[in-house]
């Protein structure tokens, strides 16, 4: 059961509903330590003064910025503490905005707002009234010691909050170089072909459909590596990079092979065919389904042979 990270009110007008915030997210992101090759042991990293080669305490660490090369202005946690957001236990909505006026590049991380005791009706008359108008909340709240702009919208059965970035946080596109040109202009046979293929290959969002390979070949290496099982590694493939020879060409094979549900042709003429799946990936479907228990006595095993090995 998630436990809620903050708690306080949603504020609009003269309107507060209690709520709790719980986290809407869990990214499953594989973590590694560092280890001495040689004894399996632990890395530890220690703060050094790059001046007198020493260890600092931390009573001796104050914060920096680098205002030229090598230069820097130093502040104590006493000077900054000063500027700390006033710990407002409130959301405060200052805006009602137009959802599709909101571009996603502008959302950092995303929270559960539910209704704390008591608030219930309040909480459902404000995710109904947002839902029915279309409208999504602009506040600001302060988490921990930062203070967030924030999205508040409906989501399913739920209010969620989306933490944004500031206008200034986001790279205006002006500053960027290779943009497309008036030059660029696709001709009308193009960009007909291009639409066609687009829309052969439309579908519904599916999120379950996409899953990060990545990870679940690393976790079936992890899985027999703590088994006990040698890896015998091998250098991956180098891909060639796609080289686009004849747009037209090229636009008029891959919508033929939408059409018909095949493997899409190469610029160069061969088609693209999939690569034999690696027998760790293979291994990463049946860790997948094995239960956590076992996966600790495998962890357990091997820390017992690391431990036997020292």
């Amino acid at each position: 059961m998630p436990r809620p990270i903050w708690s306080g009110s949603v504020s609009f007008g003269l309107v507060n509903v209690p709520v709790k915030l719980f986290s809407a997210t869990s990214p499953k992101e594989i973590r590694f330590h560092m280890l001495h090759d040689k004894d399996g042991a632990r890395i530890q990293q220690k703060r050094v003064c790059s001046a007198e080669e020493k260890e600092v305490p931390w009573e001796h660490i104050v914060k920096g910025f680098e205002i030229s090369k090598g230069r820097y202005v130093s502040v104590s946690r006493e000077e900054l503490s000063a500027f700390d957001p006033k710990g407002s236990k409130s959301i405060d909505i200052e805006d009602f905005v137009d959802l599709s006026q909101i571009d996603p590049i502008y959302y950092e991380r995303t929270y559960f707002l539910l209704p704390d005791k008591g608030a219930q009706k309040p909480y459902a008359l404000l995710l109904e009234a947002m839902r029915k108008t279309g409208r999504v909340g602009i506040a600001r709240f302060v988490l921990r010691t930062k203070q967030y702009l924030c999205a508040v919208r409906p989501m399913g059965k739920a209010l969620a909050l989306s933490t944004m970035l500031y206008h200034d946080e986001v790279v205006d596109q002006t500053e960027l170089d290779g943009l497309p040109s008036s030059d660029s202009k696709p001709r009308e046979k193009e960009l007909h072909m291009a639409e066609q293929l687009v829309e052969s290959l439309a579908a519904e969002f599916e999120p379950k459909k996409y899953k990060d390979t990545w990870r679940e070949e690393v976790m079936g290496l992890l899985e027999k590596k703590a088994e006990g099982q040698e890896i015998v590694s091998e250098a991956p493939e180098e891909e060639p990079r796609g080289k686009v020879v004849n747009l037209m060409e090229a636009l008029q094979r891959s919508l033929a092979a939408a059409k018909k549900g095949e493997a899409p042709v190469g610029a160069s003429g061969g088609e693209v065919r999939h690569k034999a799946e690696p027998e760790h990936r293979a291994a990463a479907r049946t860790a997948r389904k094995r239960s956590a228990p076992k996966a600790k006595r495998a962890t357990r095993s091997s820390k017992s042979r690391r431990a036997a090995h020292r």
